[in-house]
C-alpha cells in the first residue's frame, strides 16, 4: 500500500509552478558590479557571484515582465555585532555590517517600483522576518511556488528553500541563478535540495520558459489575500 501511494505521487509530478508563484532573490549584496570586482567580502566568498548574479537578472527581469511578485532579501548586521549569535563559528567571518557600502544589494539588479526588501539576520529568509506575512499579501501560499536565485547556494539559499519545503511550499531553485562557497558546496547543495522535492532543482531555460507562460490562478495584487476564498479555489490546483 504504502509503496502504490509513493508509486502515485511520483506519477503527480509537478509543473515547474504551480498555483501562484513568488521570486525570491536571496542576498545578492556587494553594492556594484565594480564593487564586486575591486574586492571580495571579507570572510564570505562566493564562487562565481558575478556570473549569477547576470543570469539572475534575466529571471528576474522575466518574472517582472509576468507580473510575478518580487521580494529581495539582504542579510544584514548591526555593527557592534549584538545579532551575529553564532555566524562566525564556522568559516565565515564578520560580513554584511549596517555601514558597509558592500552590504547594499547591488545597483544592476536593484528592486524594482513595488518591490520589496527583507533585511534578515539569519541564513533562512524565513526565520525571523515577515516574509509569511509578505506571501499571504501577494496570495502565495502553501501548496503554491517559490523560485529561489541569490546565494549562496549552501547557505542562506538552502536553508530558505528548506524552510519552504517544511511549510509546504513547491521550491524551484535555478541553478545558473545560484552560487555557493564553492563549487563542490554548490552541487551538494543542490543535490540536498531536489532530495527534499524532485524537481525542485532546475535549469534557467526551463524556468524562463515557464515563467513566460505564467497565469496566476488567484489576484496577486498587493492586498488581495483572502484565506478564506483561497481554501475554497483549492491551492495548487
Amino acid at each position: 500500500m504504502l509503496k502504490e501511494i509513493t508509486t502515485k505521487a511520483m506519477q503527480r509530478r509537478k509543473r515547474l509552478i504551480e498555483g501562484n508563484a513568488a521570486l525570491i532573490v536571496v542576498d545578492i549584496q556587494g553594492g556594484s558590479l565594480e564593487l564586486l570586482q575591486k574586492r571580495k567580502q571579507a570572510g564570505l566568498h562566493t564562487e562565481g557571484k558575478l556570473e549569477m548574479i547576470q543570469e539572475s537578472k534575466k529571471l528576474i527581469e522575466a518574472g517582472r515582465q509576468a507580473a510575478i511578485p518580487v521580494v529581495w532579501f539582504q542579510e544584514f548586521h548591526r555593527k557592534n555585532l549584538v545579532d551575529f549569535g553564532r555566524e562566525t563559528d564556522g568559516t565565515e567571518g564578520i560580513h554584511c555590517l549596517e555601514d558597509d557600502p558592500m552590504n547594499a544589494v547591488v545597483k544592476e539588479v536593484a528592486p524594482g517600483e513595488g518591490e520589496y526588501i527583507i533585511r534578515k539576520t539569519r541564513y533562512s529568509c524565513f526565520l525571523g522576518t515577515d516574509l509569511e506575512f509578505w506571501l499571504n499579501g501577494v496570495n502565495v501560499l502553501p501548496g503554491d511556488t517559490l523560485i529561489f536565485c541569490g546565494g549562496m547556494t549552501n547557505v542562506c539559499v538552502h536553508y530558505g528553500a528548506a524552510d519552504a519545503h517544511q511549510r509546504d511550499y513547491h521550491i524551484r531553485v535555478v541553478q545558473e541563478c545560484v552560487a555557493g562557497s564553492d563549487r563542490r558546496a554548490h552541487e551538494a547543495a543542490l543535490e540536498q535540495i531536489e532530495y527534499l522535492q524532485t524537481g525542485a532543482r532546475t535549469k534557467l531555460a526551463d524556468m524562463l520558459e515557464a515563467v513566460r507562460q505564467y497565469k496566476a490562478v488567484r489576484p496577486q495584487t498587493p492586498g488581495s489575500f483572502s484565506g478564506l476564498n483561497a481554501a475554497k479555489q483549492g491551492v495548487g490546483q
